[in-house]
């Protein structure tokens, strides 16, 4: 059978969930790329359309660098990882278009040698921050006195603050924190606007995603501090995170008890806190917790098919 009319793309939505939630399982890589949120909440922005095929999820977006030119994910699911790429590329060979993959694990780049030779670009603002699961949740040592300090200080100022997960019935509270809380940013960068849309949209539906969300809250303030991620195998994501700036130590506070909550939860070992993209003050914050590792990726295009 043609291979065209076998990977048949439709548009990737939340009504997806159920299909894809399942193959995320197979994503070893622990890279925030193959999460559901990862999708969903840059599906619009990347255009991603999704196929699944022998239990394999096949995912098509653009190149984050070329809106106009087409780029695939890494396949994952039950199907070899070489045989899933020669799929794309006979896909991409019978609709005429470029073989580019994009943000490919460092520790699967091996597997796409078998399309040839490759033209290959590190995503140097892209790589995930990927911490122990203990370290945060704990803050052990000298290394992490200034973010105990932080948490301590939150703790002494604030004694009837209260920490809980995030119920349906609180959405609606954590929507208005975050209205306030982003009411007057800038949010003329294309990222920054999609990401304000998408939060909403997270928020909207919670009840309908697999998702992790905790609020910190003080009786003066109110919320001042709420996180969503999801837990796939052994590794929580974190995907959003927002915090009142002029709270002395909220950012850390509700960094730590999510952490340790969900290791209690869970039994994670890893927590992946996602990219910098370029931001040299998030950067700068993302290196102090100390990473475990740097998981970097890569922009991939099959030379002759360029």
């Amino acid at each position: 059978m043609d291979t065209i009319t076998v990977i048949k793309f439709k548009p990737l939505t939340i009504n997806a969930v159920a299909e894809i939630a399942p193959l995320l399982e197979y994503a070893k890589s622990r890279t925030c790329d193959y999460t559901l949120a990862g999708l969903l909440m840059w599906a619009d922005y990347f255009k991603y359309e999704y196929a699944i095929i022998d239990n394999t999820l096949f995912i098509k977006g653009t190149d984050e660098n070329d809106m106009t030119t087409p780029a695939f994910s890494m396949p994952i699911g039950a199907m070899p990882l070489r045989k899933a790429l020669s799929m794309v590329a006979e896909y991409c060979c019978a609709c005429n278009l470029p073989l580019r993959f994009s943000a490919v694990p460092e520790d699967r780049l091996g597997d796409f040698y078998s399309l040839g030779a490759c033209h290959i670009e590190e995503l140097t603002d892209w790589a995930d921050y990927l911490y122990d699961a203990n370290a945060l949740a704990t803050l052990p040592g000298n290394k992490y006195s200034k973010k105990r300090n932080h948490v301590n200080r939150f703790i002494a100022e604030h004694p009837g603050y209260t920490y809980c997960r995030i119920t349906p019935e609180l959405i609606s509270a954590v929507k208005d924190f975050y209205h306030g809380l982003t009411r007057d940013k800038d949010t003329t960068q294309p990222t920054a606007a999609e990401e304000r849309k998408q939060v909403f949209s997270v928020l909207d539906n919670y009840a309908r995603l697999p998702f992790e969300g905790a609020m910190l809250a003080t009786p003066e303030e109110g919320i001042v501090a709420f996180t969503i991620g999801e837990v796939i195998g052994d590794t929580l994501y974190v995907h959003i995170e927002k915090m009142r700036h002029d709270i002395n130590g909220a950012g850390e506070t509700i960094n730590k008890m999510f952490a340790a909550d969900m290791l209690d939860r869970h039994g994670i070992s890893f927590i992946n806190r996602e990219e910098d993209v370029g931001d040299e003050g998030l950067r700068k914050a993302k290196m102090s917790y100390h990473p475990a590792m740097l998981l970097k990726k890569y922009d991939l295009s099959v030379i002759g098919n360029a």
